[in-house]
């Protein structure tokens, strides 16, 4: 057990023999961490947290009462692999999330990023990767090996089907059940979601031109005119593509197990 002099855990709290909490760390009360678990300086578990596995949680995130962190897959074909869940730095993390580690079938890692929110009860499953800025409402489930991009935003209740991939900036609205990969920038809802549009209001307060999103309306209209696969390859070769079309072409472009939702 490695624990820095400025940390503080609480009486009642657990903190196994093999665990390594950094400088500044605070553990409350009831909270309960396993002994592969790594706290990097500043890491707060507020009260009745489980920290468990071989779970890396990175500087300045805070825990928040009854999330379950690190605990094994919820997958039948998991055996007791060595898995892993890492979290980056400064996210929030809050009452009753559920995150679990990697599987032998998806690298036996599970990654989340930096500066993300996830809200009450939602869940991130095995083999997952979750990139920076992203934000998951309350209720959101993402299922086993989904990559989701930065700067995602995915609405209450609302569930992401196994190795679906969502593009850097989209947006999925409450109650949206996204069996298909969406392109970066993507706006996507219903019931059974549907690509319905760009991510106009997101893509305005990250400071994209209006010759930027004349660009992506532009290369969303001609996506939804042809076949999505073999416009994206037409429209890659062009020589005076902007950073943020490339990234959709880039996406459609890229490996994927699942099919794409396609404009409407």
């Amino acid at each position: 057990m490695s624990i820095d002099a400025s940390a503080v855990v609480h009486p009642s709290a657990v903190v196994e023999p093999g665990a390594v909490l950094g400088a500044g760390v605070r553990v409350g009360p009831f909270c309960v961490v396993g002994p592969k678990v790594v706290l990097a300086a500043r890491v707060e578990l507020k009260s009745h947290v489980v920290v468990a596995g071989d779970t890396e949680i990175g500087e300045d995130t805070v825990v928040y009462p009854f999330a379950c962190i690190g605990e094994v897959p919820q997958d039948l074909k998991f055996r007791g692999e060595a898995s892993r869940l890492q979290i980056g730095a400064r996210n929030r993390i809050r009452e009753y999330v559920t995150m679990n580690p990697g599987t032998e079938g998806g690298g036996l890692i599970t990654r989340v990023g930096d500066d993300c929110l996830f809200m009450a009860s939602a869940h991130v499953a095995h083999d997952a990767q979750i990139g920076n800025r992203v934000i998951l409402v309350n209720g959101v489930a993402i299922a086993g090996h989904c990559v989701i991009e930065d700067d995602v935003l995915v609405g209450g209740l609302s569930g992401v089907h196994q190795f679906v991939r969502i593009g850097r900036g989209a947006i999925i609205g409450g109650l949206t059940m996204v069996t298909a990969d969406v392109i970066p920038y993507g706006l996507v809802q219903g019931p059974r979601g549907a690509l319905e549009g760009l991510n106009l209001i997101g893509l305005k307060r990250r400071g994209a031109s209006r010759e930027e999103i004349s660009e992506l309306r532009a290369l969303y209209a001609a996506l939804g005119a042809g076949n999505l696969r073999e416009t994206a390859r037409q429209a890659a070769e062009g020589d005076t593509v902007g950073p943020k079309a490339r990234d959709v072409l880039d996406f459609i472009l890229g490996p994927s197990d699942r099919s794409f939702l396609s404009p409407q």
